[in-house]
């Protein structure tokens, strides 16, 4: 509190700053606190003398322990958990694995730690994945059901949620045995059915996200393109009109600077707007299909929205470059002005469609899971460790 005092006097701003560090500063060593709280009793445990039944015997009696710890994401509880008692990845907590509750609630970080952990050998690992439940459900079964809506209003936009829930179901496709990916449970689903039955609603609302956007953003690219279209027969200052001379018709500012300048951006403005109508009319006319929203629309939105993005630059800096050239010699001052505020759209744009873009980008390029957990038949596993060793 004497902190904050003396702080106050130097503004709210100050104090603000001072407070929000401080409860970082408790949280953190909360945090840290309970860590070394839970490796105590974790250590305690050891005494016991018998561990396994010990452990698991706690664990299925209260299986809501682990539930809530991968349910929230709790990795430092379930790695201090999994270091030391390693066994418990081949337990039944409840009525399931622990593998099986972690690709449910589709937590990439934890799924990892359980795969490590029985990745000392590669047939415990290929056991481990091949688990199934009651029903005969693979860990397929439990990838193909719609994520929980905590975990899906984390993510912007309707079609990146889509994009998401195909990334974990082949991210997890990928790890499993050719065998067990068409495999059907007691009641004679297969996981691809259960994925589509479950994300029906949510594919629809992606497809009239997808028209909206791309609708809203191919009429500001059209109008930008009939505006740089218009330009290039107007030029500023006019065309020369002298019927006795070899030049008639051409602009009279021809050959200076400002007037390439003009051109160039004019005609860069002109051909990247109608790629991005382009673009953006061939998601509007799409199929829709599920496995459209993994890589063919993400990808024509990014470039619809890139080539716009450059469309919308070009045809300012074209207009800044007609101003300089009709009144760039009278009023020389003016022309910072101008250029600040020719700034502002360009700066606002990037500003609302950054986050999106790079949400949608990191996405579409680097959103594949469990690469390193990927199936590997063990003949083929034996090859290429002999490669390696040679």
């Amino acid at each position: 509190m004497t902190d904050c005092r003396v702080y106050s006097h130097g503004g709210n701003l100050t104090l603000i700053s001072v407070s929000y560090i401080m409860n970082v500063y408790k949280h953190k060593l909360m945090h840290k606190q309970a860590i070394a709280l839970l490796k105590q009793m974790l250590v305690g445990l050891k005494n016991a003398n018998n561990l396994d039944v010990t452990i698991a015997t706690l664990f299925q009696n209260d299986p809501d322990i682990i539930k809530e710890a991968i349910k929230l994401g709790n990795i430092e509880f379930v790695r201090e958990c999994l270091k030391r008692y390693g066994f418990l990845v081949w337990y039944n907590i409840g009525d399931q694995k622990m593998i099986e509750m972690a690709i449910a609630e589709k937590n990439v970080e934890i799924v990892n730690l359980i795969c490590d952990c029985g990745d000392v050998e590669f047939e415990d690992k290929i056991t481990l994945l091949s688990v199934m439940d009651n029903n005969d459900n693979t860990i397929l079964h439990h990838a193909a059901k719609l994520a929980p809506s905590a975990k899906l209003n984390m993510i912007s936009g309707v079609a990146l949620q889509i994009q998401r829930e195909l990334q974990w179901f082949k991210g997890v496709e990928r790890m499993l045995k050719i065998n067990y990916k068409d495999k059907r449970n007691k009641e004679g689903y297969t996981a691809r059915s259960i994925f589509t039955k479950e994300h029906k609603e949510l594919v629809k609302e992606g497809e009239q996200w997808m028209k909206d956007t791309s609708g809203s953003c191919m009429l500001v690219a059209a109008l930008i393109a009939t505006v740089a279209f218009a330009a290039a027969f107007t030029v500023p200052g006019g065309n020369i009109s002298d019927s006795h001379s070899s030049k008639n018709g051409t602009p009279v500012f021809l050959g200076k600077t400002s007037f390439t300048v003009f051109a160039v951006a004019d005609s860069f403005a002109l051909f990247s707007s109608i790629t991005s109508v382009l673009m953006f009319l061939d998601v509007y006319t799409s199929r829709y299909a599920e496995m459209d929203f993994l890589k063919s629309l993400p990808q024509k939105v990014i470039i619809g929205l890139t080539t716009l993005f450059i469309s919308m630059a070009a045809i300012l800096v074209a207009f800044c470059a007609s101003i300089f050239i009709v009144i760039g010699d009278m009023s020389p001052q003016s022309l910072i002005l101008i250029g600040l505020f020719g700034c502002v759209p360009v700066t606002l744009f990037a500003w609302l469609q950054l986050p999106l873009f790079y949400e949608m980008v990191q996405s579409t390029y680097w959103g594949d899971h469990f690469e390193k957990h990927k199936y590997i038949d063990p003949r083929v596993e034996k090859i290429i460790t002999k490669r390696k060793r040679v």
